[in-house]
């Protein structure tokens, strides 16, 4: 009859096997790279990290190269046009020499005749090791004798501030990612073992973090930061400077972590896989860590601008970041003077770069947040 009337039955059939079935974490994903924001943080991000890692590619110079003519230089932009109005390629720039005005006594820098310097890429210079392992002496960029190129200026001491941040990139952002990892550890266990046992464990952990809260955190970092024996190297000091952030940063997350846990604990499987006798080693690793694992995440990521801003503050008051290392906090340290404000701005810079990375990192807690929920409106 069906055939009579032109109805075809298989077409529904055909139709309904070619609908696609999503996973929660394609849903994820999806919902991920809707929020064009989330996008812009991850794609600023990446490129932060890559610039990281490039660093002694990208940096024209060593961070602890001094220029001892070219002190507190202001940026010096490569350039197409020429002192005449002529287009020249590649880009240019000109050795310059300071002067001092015999009556305000501040010094500038005037080009030294018409000679053009053109900048050259991927040339040999200053050797240094590419991700800290390969020895090699290829740069970016760079231009010849007696020429320089200083992207962002130099400080007083007369060190390349592209370079210096470049390379302090590399503390700065890699301090949040090690402090976040040891409270996320801390943090996560402690909350899902809270949570589940409850009692007098619960209770003591309960009050220890309500102390570690309401605890004023820039003077815990002070006292923390000052246990640090002064003759600790860079590398020790770094080290030391996340483990002391780490430690001050866990309570927060093991509080939000016990609460969701306090809900996971009564629902249907957690019940089931008590009365199966399953071990607690066994309900927390295979039922209450997966299911917090979201809500971790998108904490992780809001942690992580904590992180870089106390090792910035830190570094700000001399308690972080020590030379010959160098990082974003222990920049601005340097350029905490008035006189900053009125002759060289440049030297702020590096606050721009701080303000950045940390919108960024919302940004994409922010996206991970609302894709944690994919069934959400």
């Amino acid at each position: 009859m069906n055939e009579t009337l032109g109805l075809d039955v298989a077409a529904p059939i055909e139709a309904e096997s070619k609908v696609t079935v999503l996973s929660v974490r394609q849903l994820m994903w999806i919902r991920f790279k809707r929020n064009r924001l989330a996008i812009i943080g991850a794609v600023l991000l990446a490129l932060f990290y890559l610039m990281a890692l490039f660093a002694g590619f990208l940096a024209p110079y060593d961070p602890r190269t001094t220029h001892a003519e070219h002190p507190a230089a202001p940026p010096q932009l490569p350039r197409i046009v020429d002192q005449e109005g002529n287009f020249h390629w590649p880009p240019f720039v000109y050795a310059t020499a300071s002067k001092v005005d015999p009556k305000t006594f501040r010094r500038s820098y005037q080009p030294i005749g018409d000679t053009r310097y053109p900048l050259r890429f991927f040339v040999a210079a200053e050797p240094y090791r590419l991700f800290g392992l390969i020895p090699t002496d290829i740069h970016l960029f760079h231009v010849d004798e007696p020429a320089k190129v200083f992207l962002m200026g130099t400080d007083r001491n007369g060190r390349d501030m592209f370079s210096r941040v470049v390379y302090g990139a590399q503390v700065s952002l890699t301090v949040g990612l090690l402090g976040v990892t040891v409270s996320l550890i801390i943090g996560t266990l402690l909350g899902i073992v809270s949570g589940f046992l409850g009692g007098l464990f619960d209770n003591v952990t309960q009050r220890f973090i309500d102390i570690l809260i309401v605890f004023p955190l820039i003077p815990l970092w002070l006292a923390l930061a000052t246990t640090i024996p002064p003759t600790w190297n860079s590398v020790q000091r770094f080290f030391a400077i996340s483990l002391v952030l780490s430690l001050v940063t866990w309570g927060a997350l093991a509080r939000q972590v016990r609460g969701s846990v306090l809900a996971l604990r009564e629902t249907d499987y957690v019940q089931a896989a008590r009365y199966a006798n399953a071990g607690t080693w066994h309900i927390i690793t295979r039922h209450l860590l997966p299911n917090t694992m979201s809500h971790v995440l998108v904490i992780a990521t809001l942690a992580i601008p904590a992180m870089i801003l106390g090792e910035t503050a830190l570094s700000f008051l001399g308690l972080g970041i020590q030379p010959p290392m160098t990082s974003w906090g222990l920049l601005l340290n340097e350029a905490q003077q008035t006189r900053v404000l009125l002759q060289q701005p440049w030297l702020l810079l590096p606050a721009v770069f701080v303000i950045v990375a940390i919108i960024a990192f919302n940004f994409i807690g922010d996206g991970i947040r609302d894709a944690a929920d994919p069934f959400s409106k």
